[in-house]
């Protein structure tokens, strides 16, 4: 009877090892960070707006915007507003819009080269409070000048994100056609003076979340 009760202990105990090594928790370290190439698809893909995307369509709105000689060959350079106050979003798709509209300003500054002069309209605030403070005589003038008023803009950047989605509910495969456009408005007369417009579409098996 002692020998029959060793033997069922052990037996238990052995099932009991066995079940612990089934579950055996994998405390290895994870993946280590990887740069990618941003301007080329990552390893985590969807059908949403990416980085690549996002360097592609205003690569190319720069490159139309400085061959436009409406733009850049005038005698005075254009004072010009690029930000995203009026530019939406209205895709099923999430993105930061000032993403598109910073990086399409700093390049075009970059390249311009004096051609365009750009109006830093969401700071106005700031350089009021500034102004005030050197009309008061609370700080000097600065080692630059004094102006009248702040500069007034000649364009400003509007745009919209659209998208148009589609589902095989039987694969679950998602496809997402994307448009977005940009436009200078003339601020005195309310016209267009350019316009330029990037199109794709992405198709994936399972979409990710993007934030």
């Amino acid at each position: 009877m002692r020998q029959f009760a060793l033997t069922g202990i052990t037996l238990i105990g052995g099932l009991l090892l066995t079940g612990c090594g089934a579950t055996k928790i994998d405390n290895s370290a994870g993946r280590a960070t990887v740069y990618e190439d941003a301007r080329s698809p990552g390893k985590i893909q969807g059908v949403g707006v990416e980085s690549q995307d996002i360097m592609a369509v205003t690569d190319q709105m720069m490159r139309d915007m400085l061959s436009n000689p409406q733009l850049v060959n005038r005698e005075i350079a254009p004072r010009i507003i690029i930000d995203s106050e009026y530019f939406t979003n209205e895709s099923s798709s999430r993105i930061n819009k000032n993403m598109l509209t910073d990086r399409l300003r700093i390049n075009l500054n970059r390249a311009a080269n004096g051609r365009l002069t750009f109006v830093g309209r969401e700071f106005a605030d700031m350089v009021e409070k500034e102004r005030e403070l050197k009309r008061m005589g609370v700080v000097d003038g600065g080692t630059i000048r004094s102006t009248q008023a702040t500069a007034g803009a000649d364009f400003r950047l509007v745009g919209r994100i659209m998208s148009l989605d589609a589902m095989d509910t039987r694969s679950q495969e998602r496809s997402r056609y994307h448009q977005i456009t940009f436009e200078l408005i003339d601020l005195e007369l309310g016209t267009y003076v350019w316009s330029g417009m990037y199109e794709f579409q992405k198709t994936a098996q399972d979409d990710i979340i993007y934030r």
